[in-house]
């Protein structure tokens, strides 16, 4: 071989190998999102007792453990609409509780899923249902919009490893409540999901429910069995995580552990309180394509304030997207973190047949809410909540028997107009500050005040539009059918 081809053969092999490296370049880390269903920081690695979570608090270990992460709305398909979306639902008209599942609503013009975006950069994506013949995702959308096309590519986790990089999404079944056969108002009694396996890690005698409930011990058995779920749960997350090692793809993938609301217990899930908000959010990095900085060490715990609607842009930045322009989602880990929130913002609207509009913001420390529904409260009738939430129930015979006293007591009474809680001293929110004369808790309410105020103006907050009541009708015969109506009610 003369000098001249050895010079062209190497040549081309440069080139070649030039036009390679874009490729290899290219390759992207897969993205998992744990997603919980009804449950606050309610872990072991969160200090709570009588759970077992052994994989979450190893996956913990290994990540970051957030502390101050708040969902959007105290109840799933806003929430799972807003961070599906990486814009608030009172922008989007996706906040009112399953609504637009029959008309020929459409998202705002440049508003994509971010299943659309991650597609668009040659991700695969996933809404598992199945690990391999085993049953472990309930496959939940529950979106606030329908007509936007496919979502994900398949449900399968089989067919993850020979299409990277992936975006898989896997919905756990706890918390909740069986309902899906829609029988609940047959039953004396609605089961929790899973609740004949979970771990009975929590019983009666020795769980201390929260104190704005009374201590009866339907309190305790229905707080053991919600503690119980979330050691379930870990016990599916464990199969989860083996099975990424299994597979060989644990070192190429980023796992977001989080809840779409807080908790299914009767003050949490549908308020706006903390425990209605406050979410677990833990994030592992990936060895082979790492995202989080030097300061992001694995086992920090990071009170940065984090609203879920910040999923959507973190997702996109360790997937290597940009972020489009008017996303309201922002960056929380990695290089291109933007600077902290102060404030993260929430709303409840109408939720199936019960229609009450409140808003919150939660700072590091303090958390406003507003009651735009004069007389509203705990008591309101929500069908859902009085056949499966027996605390419910119990705390109206005991009310009515002069047996509650104390906070019990004081939460059956109507919202006020605002709320100021002191989440660091006063984590149960069971002592009300806005009419505190305190300078400090003054000024906390103006600046809070000031914070919702604001943010209702600037995200075209839809809320205060009523819904027509051919919309709203229908859910006070679907509710009933489901869940039946209380006898109280047909007195009246």
């Amino acid at each position: 071989m003369t000098t001249t081809s050895k010079k062209t053969i190497l040549s081309l092999f440069v080139i070649a190998a030039a036009l390679m490296w874009p490729a290899a370049a290219a390759k992207k880390p897969n993205i998992l999102w744990i997603v919980g269903e009804n449950f606050s920081n309610d872990l072991g690695c969160y200090g709570q007792k009588n759970t077992a979570t052994p994989n979450l608090d190893a996956l913990a270990k290994a990540g970051i453990r957030y502390t101050n992460a708040f969902a959007t709305s105290p109840v799933c398909a806003p929430s799972r609409s807003c961070f599906m979306l990486g814009m608030y639902q009172g922008t989007t008209d996706t906040h009112h509780m399953r609504s637009h599942r029959d008309d020929d609503f459409k998202l705002p013009p440049g508003i994509r899923p971010l299943t659309h975006r991650l597609k668009g950069a040659g991700y695969f994506t996933a809404n598992i249902t199945h690990l391999g013949k085993e049953v472990m995702g309930t496959g939940k959308l529950d979106l606030n919009f329908v007509n936007e096309g496919k979502l994900y590519d398949t449900a399968q986790w089989d067919e993850l490893r020979a299409n990277q990089p992936f975006f898989a999404q896997i919905n756990l079944p706890e918390a909740e409540y069986d309902i899906y056969d829609r029988k609940s108002a047959e039953k004396e009694r609605v089961l929790w999901v899973g609740e004949e396996w979970h771990p009975k890690v929590a019983t009666e005698k020795n769980v201390t429910p929260p104190p704005y409930y009374p201590d009866h011990p339907v309190t305790r058995r229905e707080w053991a069995r919600y503690l119980n779920s979330i050691s379930g749960a870990d016990v599916r997350i464990g199969k989860i995580l083996s099975r990424l090692k299994e597979d060989g793809v644990d070192d190429d993938t980023v796992v977001i552990f989080f809840s779409d609301n807080g908790r299914l217990t009767a003050r949490g899930i549908h308020w706006p309180f903390d425990q209605g908000l406050r979410v677990p959010l833990i994030v592992r990095d990936a060895k082979n394509f790492p995202v989080l900085t030097a300061k992001e060490k694995p086992g920090i715990v990071s009170d940065r304030v984090v609203s879920l609607i910040d999923l959507t842009a973190t997702t996109l930045a360790i997937a290597g997207i940009s972020r489009p322009n008017g996303m309201q989602s922002r960056i929380f880990l990695g290089a291109q973190a933007d600077p902290p929130r102060t404030f993260a913002f929430a709303a409840r609207d109408r939720i199936d047949e019960t229609i009450v509009r409140m808003r919150s913001v939660h700072g590091s420390q303090y958390h406003y809410i507003r009651n735009f529904t004069p007389g509203a409260g705990f008591e309101t009738l929500n069908r859902y909540k009085e056949k499966c939430f027996l605390v419910k129930p119990l705390m109206r015979r005991l009310k009515a028997e002069g047996k509650l006293s104390g906070p019990p007591l004081e939460l059956m009474k109507p919202f006020p107009e605002e709320m100021l809680f002191d989440t660091k001293n006063d984590p149960h929110e069971i002592r009300n500050l806005a009419a505190s004369a305190n300078p400090e808790h003054r000024a906390a309410l103006r600046q809070l005040r000031a914070a919702l105020d604001t943010w209702m103006v600037e995200s075209g907050d839809r809320g205060h539009i009523p819904e027509p009541p051919g919309v709203v009708a229908p859910f006070l015969k679907e509710m009933h059918d489901w869940f039946g109506t209380p006898d109280w009610v047909k007195k009246e």
